[in-house]
Parts: structure tokens; sequence; C-alpha cells
């Protein structure tokens, strides 16, 4: 296993590029089973949760070539079973049920592993499909679903979330009739997955609303897709410029799914500057920054997936800031590893008092989640002395070559083989 060695006290300078959003690659990845004719998709980002969708895929019988970002698949014949041994290491290959079920009226997927950050359970996921149509049976671990008279389309409310939206809109594509989805989710990553469904033939409504409509279609046929930016690595390098940066540029972003992390960072001093497209900014840090109070919410609120890194920020920033994260209140897990680099942060029932003190100083510290692990890299970058982060297979799940962008920014980081 890889860890992180982070050299404290270097400023931050210089532009990156931002990568795709591993958040939307997965579920287009796995809509790739919902048609036997190639599909082309770009900007997948190169992380291990994506390589292992892609295993997932070729264990189910896709042929699949991948070269710089751009992922080739076709899925001509295929099992209708993924393989334990590559499902338990990702909670997201869940989303391979839906399009599973839809093509083969059969999946058959073992109960997922994944970050620990709270319950996170897949009652949603089943309760839409089984409003579909499928019949549900849980044995040695693996979850078996069916529909033998195929897949029929009704009114399924979802409560919001993101996984159980993308799952059961791609299974609605090729059921009959029309399904509605209430209380859906709105991210710009469920948009993304809809518009490469609708490119492939689906007729999908509402999508990017909290009500989105399908009419399903007898077949799909394949396409090529651009993935959107992630924006939640383009909120990352935005708060590792407010903690050390003077003067860093992202291109490739999204200006319009950063609202609510570029109004945070704003609302604590620091300066964020778009081009006239929206797809570049630059961010300048305050020297006289200041606390605030943050709530995380659904898209379009504040992201729960930044609120561990916010927290990194506001521990060095004076005043006392208060966060509640609303979504995943037991997310607080990195708040224990920022106190043993000296944070002043005391944690209870999903809100965390944060107060800022003047700098950090090293220590060795242990990521317990993907995002956790970005916030510790983001506390190192000011700290004091070098800062030794391990368990770095967290970070490698969702961020593409983050060393690799630091020392392009000009950070002292190495990537060394734990002993």
């Amino acid at each position: 296993m890889d860890k992180l060695i982070v050299h404290g006290g270097v400023t931050l300078r210089g532009s990156i590029n931002i990568s795709g959003s591993k958040n939307a690659s997965l579920p287009i990845l796995a809509a790739s089973l919902l048609t036997p004719e190639p599909c082309i998709i770009r900007h997948v980002p190169d992380v291990s949760d994506t390589n292992y969708m892609i295993q997932i895929l070729s264990a189910l019988g896709a042929d699949v070539e991948r070269s710089s970002g751009t992922v080739r698949i076709t899925c001509e014949d295929i099992s209708d079973q993924a393989p334990y041994e590559l499902v338990r290491r990702m909670r997201a290959s869940i989303c391979v049920m839906g399009p599973l079920l839809a093509r083969k009226g059969r999946a058959v997927v073992s109960l997922p592993g994944g970050c620990v950050i709270g319950d996170r359970p897949v009652d949603l996921h089943l309760r839409g499909l089984e409003a579909l149509g499928a019949h549900v049976e849980f044995a040695g671990g693996n979850i078996t679903l069916t529909a033998k008279d195929g897949l029929h389309g009704a009114e399924i409310n979802l409560c919001g979330t993101h996984g159980p939206t993308g799952n059961v809109m791609m299974a609605a594509t090729l059921a009959e009739g029309l399904t509605i989805i209430e209380s859906a989710a709105a991210e710009p990553e469920v948009l993304d997955l809809a518009n490469f469904l609708n490119a492939m033939g689906a007729n999908i409504q509402g999508a990017g609303t909290r009500r989105i409509v399908i009419e399903g279609v007898p077949e799909l046929h394949g396409i090529e897709h651009t993935v959107i930016p992630d924006r939640i690595e383009a909120g990352t390098f935005m708060v590792a410029a407010a903690i050390a940066g003077e003067g860093v540029t992202l291109r490739r972003v999204c200006r319009d799914h950063l609202k609510a992390i570029t109004d945070a960072i704003e609302q604590t001093g620091h300066h964020v500057q778009f081009n006239a497209t929206g797809d570049v900014c630059t961010v300048q840090r305050n020297g006289h920054p200041r606390g605030i109070d943050l709530v995380t919410a659904p898209y379009p609120g504040f992201p729960t997936d930044m609120q561990a890194q916010m927290t990194a920020l506001l521990a060095t920033t004076p005043d006392v800031s208060i966060i509640k994260d609303t979504i995943f209140p037991q997310r607080f897990m990195h708040c224990a590893e920022l106190k043993r680099m000296g944070a002043d942060i005391k944690v209870d029932h999903g809100t965390a008092v944060v107060r800022g003190i003047p700098q950090l100083s090293a220590a060795p510290v242990m990521a317990s989640d993907l995002r956790a692990s970005a916030a510790l890299v983001l506390a190192a970058l000011t700290a004091k002395g070098s800062t030794e982060i391990i368990r770095l297979y967290h970070i490698d799940r969702g961020y593409e070559h983050i060393d690799e962008k630091l020392l392009m920014l000009g950070a002292n980081v190495e990537r060394l083989k734990e002993r």
C-alpha cells in the first residue's frame, strides 16, 4: 500500500486540468450494458473506482478497451451475474443491477462494500426496481432480481437519493410504459447519465429536477459521450488554493455545478473568479479569512462530499465555524485525525464546532474514507513539518493522480510504499 508525505509550508501556484467526474462515470459505464452496440466514453478518470467498474463489466462479458481517458465498451454477449470479488470492493457497483435487469430479465449482484461513512442501505434501489416489476431474493450474500414478465412503468418516490435515481432510470429506459420518479436526485451527475441515455435513444424528461419522466423504448444503441468535469475534485483544489495558494487556476470546470462550493469559499473571504464561459476559474487566497456556518444538503445545496475538505480549511480560519452534515451525520471521522494535527474541533450529533488556530502541526494520520483522505492532504499543505498519510488507497478511489497535480502546483509531496 502507498502512503503520502506532505511537506507543509509551500505556496501553491499555477494551473491544472480537472478530471472527468467519478460519480458520473460509474453509472454511465454501467449503462453501456443496456445495448449490444459499442459505446465510447471520454474523460473517464483513472481512479480505482472506475477501474473496478471496468473490471466488473469485463467479468460480465463486455469487450472493454481503455486508452488515455477514453473507454470503448461493447456488451454484445453478457452474463447476468456480477462477481463477488469485484463487487465487494466498491459500493457503486450496485448500479449494474438496473441495466442488467432491464437487458437480461435477471441480475445477481453481491451486497457491495465501500467507504465506512454511515449507513447507506440498498433498500431504495430494490424498492424502485420492485416497483418496476422485479422480484427480489437474498441468498448467500447475493441479491437476485428477476423480471420474468419484463419491467413495467410505475410511479416511484426515491427520497432524493443519487444512486437509486440512476439505477431506476436506467432500468426504466427499457421498461414497458411510463415511469415517473418523484423526489428524484437533481445532481449534475444524474443529468449527465440522462443525457447519455437519451443519446442512446431513451426518452427521459426532467432530469436535473425532482421529477423525472421516462417513456420506455424497445431498444437502445451505442453512442459517443464526454463525461462532465468532477465538481468535487474541482472543489477540493479550490479549497487547496484557499488554504495554501497564491493564484491557482483550474481548467475544465463547470461554474454552474460549483455554485454552492464557490459561495462557501467566498463566504470565508477568499476570491473565486471564473472566465466568461465558466470553464476556468482562479482562486485567490485572502490573508484575512473568516469563519462561517455551513450545512450540507442535497444538490443544489452544499455537498456532503465537500464537508471534510471545508473542515480542513476552517481548522486554520480565525473565529468559530459550525458545520452540520444532514446527509451523513456520522461523516466526521477526519476530525479525530485533524485533532492529532492540533485542530480544535468538537463533534456532537452530526455537527462540528471548529475553532480556528493559526497553524496545524505535522503528525502521522490515517485516512478513513475518500473525502477524509483529501481533507488530511489539504490540512497538511500548511502544517508545520512533514505529515505522513497512510491508507492512501482511499484517496485513489476518487482523485486522479492527486499527488502529481499537487506537484504541478508546486507542492512538496512524495508517494511512498508503506513498509
